[in-house]
């Protein structure tokens, strides 16, 4: 019996390996333990305490969101009202508190059906982020001065936008189930923290979060509902069902893509159909206002504007953008059809939206927080994440200061022009350089850090351990991948429950 039961223990082990410590693979991770007295040993009660992986980092992301609003504390005294220029040199603009009263909330307007004061005509936001607005005014005390009312308005966003941060955390600590701590790397991300409060992105990356988390439970039609939400909310999220496509192609999951795909386009039209029936004008002003806005900040179109005695016309932009936009598309394609191995769905998900964001007319400091929770999902390594994210928070200290002295007048302070272009390129760079990483994964997957502790795809869903039934290129031969020659942990692809070495 005794015999028996050690044969079975030792069965179960083989096939539900444990949770993977990030101090024992991850050199960085391992060095920042230190702080908290170093890594996890081998001997350590794990499950014996109520501070869960969940628990810690829905806290740790709490904490950091914290801090970002005690960054905003000199604009919420003072700078967002006084002084044009004092708001970028202590970089803590918000669009929030300005377009409390821009965009008619604090007159009662209802977004979408009553017009606006001014050149921006009805609300240029998608439908589910006006209602978010919305709320948040219906929770703004009407009393006191317009300064209190704004400073009302930014905080009760806060709140709601913190629990946002907090669904992000949770759900990206509960994709990878045998890799939660990797949720660290959204909790922690400096760059997030500095930018969760400028804008309202936080609502669709955490709809978009809970989508990815259904997915990677076999949930195709609540991925697809929270998709649709996630795209009825800002216009990224639609991307990631073009990688989407081609993996449930190359592994034949017909159905369950297209479970996914009815189910977004539901969501969607259910938020937005009342009012594209009785407010077509205001609905359509997101979409006309993208289409004519011309080059702006964070882009690599407007180093070349700036520096063209011809800029190319709005129009030109577009054109050229989406093409640039339409190869990248291809690229991935071809990429997920050809790898030694399937793409993990959140490698694919991450290089779209970075293309999208790269090939953009503009970019704003905010938009990092799209690629946050997909980078740590795709590229769970400390070393490459920071050094992202510092070129990320150079970025957002570059703009404001670029403001700053665009707003001083002849007093000049601040970052000139040819120093904001450098800024620019950092973020660009560090973008490119993270994506390069990715797709070095993909095409060696025995180098992936999720692959090389055991598992397929744990976001995958139906995808994780599926096999293939269309491929293109080398990859439909039989062939000994590359991971034949490489002196480390070997995988068994596409085996759920496949184990690797020590690391």
């Amino acid at each position: 019996m005794c015999g028996m039961a050690s044969a079975e223990s030792t069965q179960a082990s083989v096939h539900e390996p444990g949770p993977v410590r990030p101090t024992q693979e991850d050199e960085v991770a391992a060095a920042g333990s230190e702080l908290i007295g170093g890594p996890l040993g081998r001997r350590a009660l794990l499950g014996a305490s109520r501070w869960t992986p969940v628990r810690v980092i829905a806290l740790v992301a709490i904490g950091m969101f914290a801090l970002g609003l005690v960054q905003k504390a000199p604009c919420y005294n003072g700078a967002w009202f006084f002084g044009a220029s004092s708001q970028y040199t202590h970089a803590c603009y918000s669009d929030i508190p300005h377009l409390y009263q821009g965009r008619g909330f604090a007159d009662g307007l209802v977004p979408y059906f009553d017009k606006l004061p001014g050149d921006m005509q009805y609300l240029e936001y998608p439908v589910l982020t006006g209602v978010f607005m919305e709320v948040a005014s219906w929770l703004t005390p009407g009393s006191g001065t317009i300064q209190d009312q704004e400073q009302w308005y930014w905080m009760v966003n806060a709140g709601m936008l913190m629990a946002c941060a907090s669904v992000i955390a949770v759900c990206v600590t509960r994709t990878h189930a045998r890799r939660p701590w990797d949720g660290l790397l959204v909790a922690l991300a400096p760059a997030a923290a500095l930018t969760a409060t400028i804008n309202w992105d936080l609502l669709a990356v955490a709809l978009t979060a809970a989508a990815m988390l259904m997915w990677s439970r076999g949930r195709s039609l609540a991925f697809g509902v929270l998709l649709g939400l996630a795209t009825a909310a800002k216009l990224y999220p639609f991307l990631i069902l073009g990688p989407l496509l081609v993996l449930c192609w190359r592994a034949g999951k017909w159905r369950e893509f297209g479970a996914a795909v009815g189910g977004a386009i539901v969501a969607w039209v259910v938020v937005n159909g009342p009012v594209m029936l009785f407010a077509f004008e205001g609905w359509s002003k997101f979409y006309t206002f993208s289409q004519e806005r011309g080059v702006d900040f964070g882009s690599f179109w407007l180093i070349m504007a700036q520096n063209s005695d011809d800029p190319l016309s709005t129009d030109t932009v577009n054109t050229l953008a989406t093409l640039l936009m339409l190869v990248c598309c291809a690229g991935v394609a071809v990429l997920a059809l050809t790898a030694p191995r399937r793409p993990r769905f959140a490698q694919l998900a991450f290089l779209i939206v970075a293309a999208f964001i790269l090939t953009n007319k503009v970019y704003s400091p905010q938009y990092v927080l799209w690629l946050v929770p997909l980078a740590a999902l795709a590229r769970p390594k400390w070393r490459d994440f920071l050094i992202w994210q510092a070129c990320e928070v150079a970025y957002f200290l570059g703009i404001w200061m670029y403001l700053a002295y665009t707003t001083s007048g002849d007093a000049h302070k601040g970052l000139p022009t040819d120093g904001y272009h450098w800024a620019i390129g950092l973020h660009l760079l560090g973008t490119l350089y993270l994506c390069v990483t990715v797709v070095r994964d993909i095409l060696m997957p025995e180098r992936d850090p999720v692959r090389r502790s055991g598992d397929d795809d744990p976001s995958g869903g139906v995808l994780d351990g599926a096999q293939d039934v269309f491929v293109l290129g080398p990859a439909a031969r039989p062939a000994r991948h590359a991971a034949a020659q490489f002196d480390g942990p070997q995988v068994e692809w596409g085996r759920r429950g496949a184990t690797g070495g020590s690391l």
